[in-house]
């Protein structure tokens, strides 16, 4: 579009830069036939002249006439050919102007969609380092459970005193898959194996929501074996039910049992709240054999 509004600039200057010499050759003309008189039929005739001069003279005069007419169409042809190119070049220059407005808001919407894609990347970007914040937080926290779990696995295997075995009137903890009820009556919105928080971390246990204060319950008879706060799970209770079965109850408000105190099933030992960073109140609730975690679903018999 430059281009072409250059070239068409560079066309009219060319026209008139020769209209201004078809200006000045008719401006001579018409002085030299001002200055000398215009010879016509009647003067002629009217000289005395030899009339073969005359008819010389006359025919000279024809050519002439017919010379400044048509340098005279030309010069009226050369400005309308001038217009029509100022017309011309305007519209190529009012085109111009009208792309590059449009080329100017292009670019600015082009800046306008650049600065929301770095605000979304620079929010991206703190949101992955929160959330790998968060997968190193809730590693620690399970790495932390998981020693604790360990450590009181030795403990118990070590202890002189173990859990009393069952007898005729108490099963084994084994016995009881499939028929044990859930710590606290709610609602599950956390299930084993589900991604948990934003850091996407497999949950090791369930979560049950339940009002605040709500009474949680042994699953089955036990030794308490931990009974204190942990960052991650607030206060946490964790039950030996012998056969290096464990229960662990976490996210409590309040604990009702310590270390070393027997439970029996359906015992209240804490009460639901939201002491492990939960943004719901309720209770997280694991089961683990040989410090390892396994779905407590599968062993509860759900209402």
């Amino acid at each position: 579009m430059r281009a072409q509004s250059a070239a068409l600039a560079e066309r009219r200057s060319a026209l008139e830069r020769s209209l201004a010499r078809r200006q000045a050759a008719i401006g001579r003309m018409l002085a030299a036939r001002q200055a000398g008189g215009a010879p016509d039929a009647l003067r002629v005739a009217l000289s005395g002249q030899d009339p073969s001069a005359a008819s010389r003279t006359l025919h000279y005069a024809g050519y002439v006439s017919r010379a400044a007419a048509a340098l005279l169409s030309d010069y009226r042809a050369g400005i309308a050919e001038a217009e029509r190119l100022g017309r011309d070049a305007e519209a190529k220059r009012a085109r111009l102007r009208s792309l590059e407005q449009a080329s100017r808001a292009d670019r600015e919407k082009i800046l306008v969609e650049r600065r929301a894609r770095r605000r979304v990347l620079a929010q991206l970007a703190t949101e992955l380092r929160q959330s790998r914040r968060e997968i190193k937080v809730l590693h620690a926290d399970e790495t932390r459970l998981a020693r604790l779990v360990e450590a009181l696995g030795r403990v118990i295997s070590a202890r002189v005193e173990r859990v009393p075995q069952p007898d005729s009137r108490n099963e084994a903890f084994s016995a009881l898959r499939g028929r044990l009820s859930l710590p606290v009556r709610g609602e599950l919105i956390g299930r084993f194996g589900a991604p948990r928080g934003a850091a996407g971390t497999e949950a090791k246990g369930v979560f049950i929501r339940a009002p605040e204060g709500q009474p949680v319950r042994a699953i089955a008879r036990g030794q308490v074996v931990y009974a204190d706060w942990m960052r991650g799970f607030g206060n946490l209770l964790i039950v030996d039910h012998g056969e290096a079965y464990l229960s662990i109850y976490a996210n409590n408000e309040s604990l009702l049992k310590q270390v070393g105190q027997s439970v029996a099933i359906g015992e209240p030992i804490a009460t639901t709240g939201a002491s492990g960073g939960n943004e719901e109140t309720g209770l997280y609730f694991e089961l683990r054999h040989l410090g390892r975690a396994f779905d407590p679903l599968r062993w509860v018999k759900l209402k």
